[in-house]
């Protein structure tokens, strides 16, 4: 059935608007490689990035809600995404049911993730903010890459990580210059490794949303 998700294949460039806010929205998308982000349109012009889409992630699922997307997804590198519609997804709950248990489990764990942003952008400093950004990304990238891969390349802008973490991409930049001063992390380019992954987690307050508990999931039907 995933594999039926995934039969078309379409490669879009970075700066690809996919789905537009406030706009119908009939496709969802399986990413198979590179980098999105979704985000909304606030009041001053400006824009809130909700949520970095790395390869796995599933695209457009908000707009099962509701008849026009309630957010604006575009490609921040070149990607390979898969196109499917509704009704694919539909037949997924009703001949597959545990799958679509695991989707349900991956979808509350997005909104923890997404609860976890918004207290550490009301509520914590801007190092702590630039810090939990990382820390979700790398954890993320872990499932992908193996649990030991603390070296990535993260393809954001400072103005894009300050629409992430409601900073200025000054201010970003003097965060993660920070804690590239205090040996927490290093930093080539785009190109960051964790130094110390502990410290940065606590400094950020951080918890691993990216596993879900898979006991009380339907059996399997034979």
């Amino acid at each position: 059935m995933l594999d039926r998700l995934e039969a078309q294949q379409r490669n879009i460039r970075r700066g690809t608007v996919l789905i537009s806010e406030g706009e119908p929205a009939r496709e969802l998308y399986v990413v198979q490689k590179g980098w999105l982000q979704s985000s909304i349109l606030l009041g001053n012009g400006g824009r809130q990035i909700m949520r970095i889409n790395l390869p796995g992630d599933i695209l457009g699922c908000t707009s099962l809600a509701f008849d026009d997307s309630p957010e604006t997804v575009t490609a921040l590198t070149e990607a390979t995404i898969c196109p499917f519609d509704r009704e694919r997804l539909a037949i997924l709950f009703a001949e597959h049911p545990r799958l679509a248990a695991v989707l349900f489990g991956l979808t509350v764990a997005e909104r923890a993730q997404l609860a976890d942003r918004l207290a550490s952008i009301g509520r914590t400093s801007a190092r702590a903010r630039v810090a939990s950004l990382l820390c979700e990304i790398f954890s993320r990238l872990r499932l992908v890459n193996g649990p030991d891969s603390d070296v990535t390349h993260i393809p954001l802008t400072q103005e894009e990580i300050g629409d992430a973490t409601g900073l200025t991409a000054v201010h970003v930049n003097r965060m993660i210059r920070n804690l590239v001063e205090d040996g927490i992390i290093e930093r080539s380019g785009n190109s960051f490794r964790l130094l110390d992954r502990k410290r940065l987690e606590s400094e950020a307050n951080f918890t691993d949303r990216s596993k879900i508990a898979t006991g009380w999931l339907p059996p399997a039907k034979a």
